[in-house]
Parts: C-alpha cells; structure tokens; sequence
C-alpha cells in the first residue's frame, strides 16, 4: 500500500516538474522574437535609429555571454530551483520595463531580460542532471520543442498584436503573462523535497576548465551553431530578397526553418543520450548544413524551402547536442553548470559577432556571395569542433 502511494506521489511530483519546465522553456525564447517583427513600429514611435533598433536585438546575447559564467556559483549559493524561480521575476519586471514606452527603459528593460534569461540557459541542462540522471534526453526534448514553438509562434503573432489597438508596447508585453504563469507551477518546486547542493567546485576545477580542450571544443560548438541561427534570424529576409523572392514571402522562408528545427530538437537528445560517442549526430547536422548553405551560395532560389528545411534539421540536430554535451561531458549536476556557463559565455559572444560581422561584409562586398561562402566555411570548422566535443569521455 505504501509504495503503491509513493509510486503515485512520485508520479504526482514527475508531472508538477514536466509543466514547470514547460513553462520555463516558453520563456526563454519568446521576449526575444517578438522584438524583429514590430521595430518598424518602436523606430518610428520613439524616433530611433536603425543601429539602436538593430542592437535591440544584440543586448541579450551580449547579457548572457557576461552573465554566464556567474550562474552556476549562484545556484550552488541560492539552489538551482531558487535560482531559477527569481530569474523568471526579474524577466517579468524587464519585460514590464520594456513595454513602457521610454527609450531609456526599452533599453534597460532589455539588458534585465537578458540577465534573467542567461539564468535558465545555463542551469536547466544541469537541473535535469541533478533531478532526473536517468531522463536527461526526454526532458531536454521537450524543453527545446517548448522553446522553439513557443518563440516561433510569438514571433509570427507579434506583428498582428503592435498593429492592433495595444500598440508595439502590448506586442512586447505580452509575454509576462508566461512569466506570471511560470511562476504559479514553480511554487510547487520550491517547497518539495530540497536536493543536497553538491561540493562546490574549487578554483583549481575552473581553472581546469578553461585549459581543457574538450572544454573549448563544447564551447565553440555551441559558439558556432549560436552563430548561424542569429545570423540566419537576421539576414536571411534580406539574402532572399536579393535573389529575387518577393519580401513577404522571404520572412516565410526563416518560419519554415524554424518549424524544421523542432522535430530535431525533440529527437536528437534523446538518441545523444542512448550514444557512446555522438558523432553520428555531428555528421548528420554537417551534411545537412553543407546541403542547405550550398542551395543558399549558388543561389537556386527555386528549392528555397528545400535548403530551409536542411538548414532547421541541421539548427535543430546541431543545438540539440550542445544542450546534451553539458551533461554528456561532466560527472555532477553542477560540473554540467559550470561547463554550461563557460561554453554559453563564449558561444554568445561568437552569436553577438555574427550578424553585425556579416552585415558589415554585405555593405564592404555590395553581395552576399562572401556571406553565404563564410558560412560555408564555418560548416567545416563546426565538423571539427563537434566530432572533438562528441568522444567518449568526461573533462
């Protein structure tokens, strides 16, 4: 009879955790692809410039490349559940400060959500280490599709939303109403059973960290693939517009790569974690960005949505790794914290260079033959660096 209601309060707690994490994950993404689509209402509104508007988008990245290393020792002082329920506050009051209507604030407000953002990046990966060592693939899965959906949507209804009577500042306000809710299902968390903290790491394990090459092979992977899908969010439009694809179907062409990203980021985590070694997925994701990137360089605008669908499976196969290397790679919880922290800091610094490095090449070059070969390019060394980071063995 006792385990009998065990099994069922176990099952209970496994569900309240799955909804929370659910939750969680369709904030993570959604503050930030709303913004694209309405800055020609905010531009005009507040009379700003096409450079401030555009950094409207880098901030973020730029807040979880220096936020990033600091979240694992903050929730080994505060508790990963803590943690996380107090960077979904102060999402909710960035995105309130946002919405406001004052430049001032839409940047600063901008700069918090970022913050706040960087906390779950980091530390959901290594909170599946911690409370479910055994589900690590399933929960990751679900936690991207949440994600990718969640942002996918908010990104196509966020135009509809500025045009209607609430203005650019309800398109970016919305969102709260996740954080509110998200909030509600972690209450539960918070009270539940506290999981003993693990042995804090020593300076001497960081410093390990940072010389280690198996380290920095996770890290620019996850550097790499950051890189294509904040330049693809960017330049895409543009790329396919100067190949003759009328405008409102060229903003199209980046929701199918999206959509194509979501059924490989629920099944590639789960096959990592079945894998010894993950190289497998490291030449399936390549072949697919090489197949997609070429269709793009050589301009065969006909099989547009062809090279989109390559390019979402490679984005989706290739992000569904990185979230696993965190904890495929390390022996503890908050090992997988810290390896998460130091590759997430680096692979958003080389996600905040992307698009601007690619822009500037397009006005020097007047082309976007030189964009498209570099990215070709940067295929070759993603190879390199996830068929290092995919052997066998711990840092």
């Amino acid at each position: 009879m006792d385990s009998h209601h065990t099994n069922k309060k176990i099952t209970k707690q496994t569900w309240l955790f799955v909804i929370a994490i659910f939750l969680i994950a369709t904030t993570l993404r959604t503050p930030l692809t709303v913004v694209g689509p309405v800055i020609p209402f905010i531009r005009e509104d507040l009379g700003i410039s096409n450079g401030l508007a555009g950094f409207l988008t880098t901030i973020p990245l730029l807040a979880f490349a220096i936020i990033s290393p600091f979240a694992a020792p903050i929730a080994r002082k505060f508790g990963m559940e803590h943690t996380l329920f107090y960077s979904v506050i102060l999402l909710a009051a960035g995105i309130v400060l946002r919405s406001t209507g004052y430049t001032a604030l839409l940047i600063g407000g901008t700069a918090l959500i970022g913050i706040a953002i960087a906390f779950g990046n980091v530390l959901i990966p290594s909170y599946f280490k911690l409370k479910f060592p055994l589900h690590i693939g399933l929960l990751m899965g679900i936690y991207t599709v949440s994600m990718n959906a969640s942002a996918g949507l908010a990104a196509g209804i966020s135009h509809p939303i500025a045009a209607a009577s609430t203005g650019w500042q309800g398109a970016l306000g919305f969102s709260v109403i996740l954080c509110v809710t998200t909030m509600i299902a972690w209450l539960p968390l918070l009270r539940s059973n506290k999981v003993e903290t693990m042995t804090p790491s020593t300076n001497q394990q960081r410093t390990k960290l940072s010389r280690s090459g198996l380290a920095w092979a996770v890290a620019l992977t996850m550097g790499l693939q950051s890189f294509f899908f904040y330049s693809l969010a960017t330049w895409l439009p543009e790329i396919f517009v100067s190949q003759g694809i009328a405008p409102e179907n060229a903003g199209w062409m980046v929701t199918v790569m999206q959509f194509a990203q979501i059924p490989m980021t629920f099944i590639m985590p789960i096959i990592a974690s079945k894998l010894s070694s993950q190289r497998p997925i490291a030449i399936f994701f390549t072949i697919c960005y090489l197949i997609g990137f070429t269709g793009l360089w050589l301009e065969w605008t006909s099989l547009a949505i062809v090279w989109m669908i390559f390019l979402g499976f490679a984005g989706g196969a290739s992000f569904g790794l990185c979230m696993m290397l965190f904890t495929l790679r390390t022996n503890t919880a908050y090992e997988a914290a810290e390896l998460s922290g130091f590759a997430q800091s680096i692979g958003y610094l080389l996600a905040a260079i992307g698009p601007t490095a690619l822009g500037y090449i397009h006005d020097v070059t007047d082309s976007w033959f030189v964009p498209n070969a570099t990215f070709l390019v940067i295929t070759i060394m993603i190879f390199i660096t996830s068929m290092i980071s995919s052997q066998n063995r711990t840092i």
